[in-house]
């Protein structure tokens, strides 16, 4: 137990709330529930059985018990279900979760042009705002990306992460000192176990209290409050949630929108200005007990507004890179309707592009962005669809769809 980091205290009270839960269960299937080998979960089931908190209901035909909780066994399961109520994985040691991070960090990974040329396959990216975006990338530190809007900063700091190593291990839960801190996500986190081996935990296998994720990428928007940045706990089952910085450790945490988020830029820079610069943040459990923890991702602020606009230059200083998303150069902007028209088949006619330029663009100084041929395109695919049109591009169909899409801008 010891040698594999399991509290056994913790582990057991687990058994006792997940038979509360369940009513009966075989050894295994317990021992599936926690994540732990059946082998260390068997003695604790026997010194249960031997303290009359836990008996047999019956054998099974795999060598194995259904157990059930005694009326003993049923007081200490209530007792154990008033302090938490949680009964999924055996948490991990903080420390070692602390190590894992260290191990799978982004920071020193420095990837290469071709790993950036990989990770944006899927974009039409500027050579010059490649050569801008790797060093940003390699340095592990943060970046501002900044710009009009349309022109595809989400989507770039969308795929910086894929520039990594594609998976890491996290734990499904912490201890920390009895409190049980989540840390798997299902809903930012997104599962990509290995192949399991036949036994629990054999040679070559691996401790199911870990998964395999791909490396995160977590954005968060307009919505994001100060809340978010804290632990969380649920006062019914004090059980605590992991903030967005601590689930987007060895990977990327987007802010997206900054600037126009519900809590004030001050407050933002306040809380993360320390961890920033020195890539640990300070938590704060519901018990009181405050932990330090790894701030180890590459964190990106997406915004419209100028970077000097919102924030101070001792906050300037801890973001070393400011990269500015531009508006394509023309020969982009037909290529990009080169790609588009692929997509959304509209099949790709050079002269009404052309026609496009000359006629809604050039002459009003209109700038082109990332955003619209993408736009234009379904703007005409619709208007044919709607009347049972063949779908193709014409000149009067952009007439139409430059009308709508430019009306108010």
């Amino acid at each position: 137990m010891e040698k594999a980091g399991i509290n056994e205290s913790i582990l057991e009270a687990i058994m006792y709330r997940f038979l509360l839960t369940a009513g009966e269960s075989e050894g295994r299937k317990i021992a599936d529930q926690v994540k732990v080998p059946f082998r260390l979960v068997e003695p604790i089931l026997t010194r249960m059985k031997m303290e009359q908190n836990i008996a047999y209901k019956n054998a099974t035909a795999t060598n194995d018990y259904v157990y059930i909780l005694t009326e003993t066994g049923r007081q200490i399961a209530r007792n154990h279900a008033s302090d938490c109520t949680y009964f999924g994985a055996c948490p991990v040691r903080l420390e070692d979760y602390i190590k894992s991070v260290r191990y799978q960090t982004i920071e020193g990974q420095y990837p290469k042009k071709a790993d950036l040329v990989r990770a944006f396959s899927d974009l039409l990216i500027n050579p010059k705002m490649l050569n801008r975006l790797g060093p940003a990338i390699a340095s592990g530190r943060g970046m501002f990306l900044f710009g009009f809007p349309g022109n595809g900063k989400t989507s770039i700091a969308e795929r910086v992460t894929g520039a990594f190593g594609k998976y890491i291990w996290i734990p499904r839960s912490v201890d920390i000192d009895g409190d049980v801190l989540r840390v798997f996500d299902p809903m930012n986190h997104v599962l990509a176990m290995p192949e399991e081996n036949t036994g629990l935990l054999d040679i070559g296998g691996f401790d199911k209290r870990w998964v395999r994720i791909e490396r995160p990428t977590i954005i968060a928007g307009g919505e994001l409050t100060m809340e978010m940045l804290e632990v969380l706990c649920n006062s019914d089952t004090n059980i605590s949630e992991s903030p967005l910085q601590l689930k987007s450790n060895c990977g990327t945490l987007v802010i997206d929108d900054f600037g126009r988020q519900k809590m004030r830029v001050d407050e933002l820079l306040n809380r993360w200005i320390i961890p920033l610069e020195k890539r640990y943040d300070f938590l704060n459990m519901a018990s009181g007990k405050k932990i330090q923890v790894p701030f180890d991702q590459l964190v990106i602020f997406s915004t419209n507004l100028e970077p000097k606009d919102l924030v101070d230059d001792a906050f300037l200083r801890r973001i070393p890179y400011k990269i500015e998303v531009e508006n394509p150069p023309e020969q982009d902007f037909r290529k990009l309707f080169e790609i588009m028209c692929r997509i959304t088949k509209v099949p790709y006619n050079a002269d009404a592009i052309d026609y496009l330029i000359k006629t809604h663009y050039l002459p009003v100084g209109r700038p082109f962005r990332n955003c619209q041929p993408r736009d234009l395109l379904l703007q005409v695919r619709n208007f044919c669809l709607y009347n049972d049109l063949e779908v193709e591009l014409k000149n009067e169909y952009f007439d139409f769809a430059c009308d709508n899409y430019f009306s108010v801008m």
